[in-house]
């Protein structure tokens, strides 16, 4: 049974807003006010398991050291719930149009269909969208593109206060506002209340819960993992990462192919492996740029590979619109800018290692990109809108 929280305020409801949800909530009436799980689909009493995650036994040990949860915020069910409804709410940008989902779509892996997302006066932002999937398995203390966020808490506020994505920087009252906006409505204190166990409406409270839900965006369930676990998972690989020579079931030879020349041992592989590690595909700390321009200099740090087939256009700055052009890039245009990672430096020469594939191998990296797809992480409801449309 749905557990019944105080009624909304006609305020409360005024302030409502799921991303994607333009429907206008009329003021009341009378004093009859509904009860709360007519806006919010979960049930407060069996809320969303997100503490226990389920690992393929391909995430050993060792893969699962990776996970960059902090002992100071272990994740808890009913915090993740909240941090969800953080993410979906357009209540948090100033003129309640734009959530943190409004740029990071689940149904293409957490990020935005268009190169630069538009913010919540209409302005765009300075880089693609970023997919959020596997974030939790990256180890290095730098988070965005430009690395200028310390931790995944350190990340998760920062769009709710630049002035262009969700606006409320220092001249909207910054988060005060927004934390006064959220204490007028009986529909935040109240969850706040059932997920910390005390009323309060913090930065710190709202920091910890998005950290939580965004690192429970775990994938595991490509056609990739499947295979890979079948066939042997990290026994496969070597003490470089790479992958032993073998054949994944259910792959066809050109997938195959591709993953022999994402992770296979010289020849015939060309070492992506070396910075994308498998099998959560997440970026190795140590790594720096690959190459886009001549004059680069910021060291970007990449996303997770996981479900990249679906989630162009690629790069900081959405450059490429296909994987082709991807592939393209390492396979002959890579530039020896000043940020450039070694390991994509021909070490007797100091130029980029280009990767000189014919059209045939090119495309079967592509496909091999295709087998990370996890068609059941793109659609679990656990990471969908929670309110009611």
């Amino acid at each position: 049974m749905r557990r019944s929280l105080p009624a909304l305020t006609a305020l409360g409801m005024v302030f409502l807003g799921a991303c994607g949800d333009s429907t206008v909530v009329p003021p009341m009436v009378d004093d009859t006010l509904p009860d709360l799980s007519a806006f919010i689909t979960f049930d407060l009493d069996e809320p969303p398991e997100y503490e226990t995650i389920e690992y393929p036994s391909h995430y050993t040990a060792a893969v699962l050291a990776l996970d960059n949860t902090t002992a100071g915020n272990p994740i808890t069910n009913e915090q993740a719930t909240l941090g969800r409804v953080l993410f979906y709410d357009r209540g948090l940008s100033v003129n309640r149009t734009k959530a943190c989902a409004s740029c990071h779509d689940q149904s293409i892996g957490f990020t935005d269909a268009d190169v630069k997302s538009v913010g919540f006066e209409g302005g765009t932002t300075q880089n693609h969208a970023m997919r959020l999937g596997n974030v939790r398995f990256y180890v290095g203390p730098e988070m965005f593109w430009d690395r200028r966020a310390t931790s995944v808490e350190d990340q998760v506020l920062q769009p709710i206060q630049d002035p262009i994505e969700m606006g409320f920087d220092a001249a909207a009252g910054g988060l005060p506002a927004l934390i006064a906006r959220m204490e007028q409505t009986a529909y935040y204190p109240q969850l706040f209340e059932w997920a910390f166990g005390s009323e309060g409406i913090t930065e710190d409270r709202m920091r910890r819960s998005l950290a939580q839900f965004v690192r429970t965006l775990v994938s595991t369930g490509s056609r990739f993992d499947t295979a890979f676990d079948a066939a042997g998972g990290m026994a496969l690989l070597d003490d470089d990462g790479a992958i032993e020579a073998v054949d994944l079931p259910g792959f066809t030879a050109e997938e195959n192919r591709g993953l022999q020349l994402f992770a296979g041992r010289d020849p015939v592989g060309v070492g992506c492996q070396e910075c994308h590690l498998l099998p959560t595909m997440a970026l190795v700390q140590d790594s720096r740029s690959i190459g886009l321009d001549i004059d680069e200099t910021t060291e970007f740090k990449a996303p997770s590979l996981k479900n990249v087939a679906v989630t162009g256009p690629y790069m900081h700055d959405g450059r490429f619109s296909s994987l082709e052009q991807v592939m393209a890039h390492y396979n002959s245009g890579m530039q020896n800018s000043p940020a450039l990672d070694d390991r994509l430096k021909d070490p007797e020469t100091g130029e980029p290692l280009q990767f000189g594939l014919d059209a045939d191998d090119l495309a079967a990296l592509v496909a091999f990109m295709g087998t990370l797809t996890d068609d059941d992480f793109l659609t679990d409801e656990r990471f969908s809108n929670p309110f009611v449309n």
